[in-house]
């Protein structure tokens, strides 16, 4: 990747998530960046592309989080709680707005639309994957269980950028412990 690119895309990713997709020009992210409208779009055909790129970005993120944790040599049960942990502490950084992903569902409503597109892909991927680690767990309903995590995440994560995040983290880490704990007490 070419040094304006990672700047471009790391200044849009900045702008994009603190300020939202639609109210970020490009004229504002090209001046921020320090390129020319030349450079940007020789990287970035469309400003749709720049955003499908910033979400693909943050998409690698929770992948690389995720493998972090699954790489662990945790338990099945303890790496489930190692990927709600993660969650946790995003919910609690410095700046949280919530999840790039909800955002950007908000932001481009229309299903057929790319940017709409990469957020269900990620939300697909995440979903999965959950239903994949609490089955390692010996969860026999894996599926409805990690739609459950991944409801309880959707709402911590509009929660903690609206209020004091330290509650919504405890509440989410709690509700991921009762979904682990209802699997159990069903052993």
């Amino acid at each position: 990747m070419s040094e304006a690119r990672t700047r471009l895309l790391g200044t849009a990713s900045k702008l994009f998530y603190t300020e939202g997709l639609h109210s970020v020009g490009i004229d504002r992210i090209v001046s921020e960046a320090a390129v020319t409208r030349a450079t940007l779009y020789r990287h970035f055909p469309s400003k749709d592309d720049l955003v499908v790129a910033y979400l693909t970005a943050a998409d690698d993120m929770i992948r690389a989080k995720v493998e972090a944790a699954r790489a662990a040599g945790l338990s099945p049960t303890d790496t489930v709680r190692a990927v709600a942990e993660t969650i946790a502490q995003d919910i609690q950084s410095p700046g949280f707005r919530g999840c790039a992903f909800l955002n950007a569902a908000a932001e481009y409503p229309d299903p057929a639309h790319p940017v709409h597109q990469a957020v269900l892909a990620h939300r697909q991927w995440f979903l999965d994957t959950v239903t994949e680690l609490l089955a390692e767990t010996g969860e026999t309903a894996p599926e409805p269980a990690a739609r459950h995590f991944v409801m309880l995440r959707d709402g911590a994560m509009a929660a903690g950028c609206l209020t004091d995040p330290a509650p919504v983290r405890e509440t989410f880490l709690l509700g991921v412990e009762g979904i682990l704990r209802y699997r159990n007490r069903a052993d």
